[in-house]
């Protein structure tokens, strides 16, 4: 049984699910504020489609996991070990950011003022799945 491709799949699918269930999180909050408000709901909208992008590390480590794989540079097995970490790392930055994102339409639908910085405290969130992400390509 050839396991080579496990830790590029881990990489992938960790860091999708972690965004599907980030973005589901923030969604709901933004169907909820949305209801409420008359204005406004394309930035809810925007700040609930944050989390997608881990999807997007996820999909190149996977690639560039692979490739490395297939040329000889990444052993299997370290691969593994890699495509898990930071899939891991990248899921859990997504979920986390999902629930700041949630909170941010939320308080930003009772105070419009606010929705810059709510929205920088979703970047903060984000740069742990970059670092996790820029972490796996300089160990592979």
């Amino acid at each position: 049984m050839n396991f080579d491709m496990v830790g590029p799949a881990l990489a992938l699918g960790l860091s999708a699910i972690g965004s599907s269930m980030g973005c589901g999180i923030a969604g709901m909050a933004s169907h909820g504020v949305m209801s409420r408000v008359e204005e406004g709901h394309g930035k809810f909208i925007g700040m609930a489609a944050a989390p997608s992008s881990q999807s997007i590390y996820g999909f190149i480590l996977m690639l560039l996991m692979a490739r490395a794989i297939t040329e000889g540079t990444l052993s299997p097995l370290s691969g593994i070990a890699i495509g898990f970490s930071s899939g891991l790392a990248i899921m859990i930055s997504a979920i986390y950011q999902g629930k700041v994102a949630a909170t941010g339409i939320q308080a930003s639908a009772k105070q419009p003022a606010i929705f810059g910085k709510c929205f920088a405290a979703v970047g903060i969130v984000e740069s742990f799945a970059l670092f996790a992400f820029v972490f796996a390509l300089l160990i592979m």
